[in-house]
């Protein structure tokens, strides 16, 4: 996973996952630009590169995380319609 990636693309990826969170997160819910943006600062901390786990946030797309955030644990029972994400959500990858 992350343990193989220069820290260019380390930074790149971390950089598209807080972007695709923030933007989930308003559109989704609710949250202004600002509030979205730091939700997403905070959910996705730079890790140093050797932080034991760097990028084991990654497992998971943003958009799941974004979802945990706004629905809660059972989102996908309560929200099947969100357990794929919407082709504007794919295009911002």
């Amino acid at each position: 996973m992350a343990d193989d990636w220069t820290e260019d693309e380390y930074v790149e990826y971390l950089h598209g996952e807080r972007r695709s969170f923030a933007w989930v997160l308003q559109r989704y819910g609710g949250l202004t630009p600002v509030e979205a943006a730091n939700a997403a600062l905070k959910r996705y901390p730079y890790e140093a590169s050797d932080a034991p786990f760097r990028g084991l946030i990654f497992h998971d797309h943003s958009w799941h995380w974004a979802m945990l955030a706004i629905h809660g644990d059972d989102y996908t029972v309560e929200h099947p319609e969100l357990v794929d994400p919407p082709p504007e959500y794919d295009a911002l990858r």
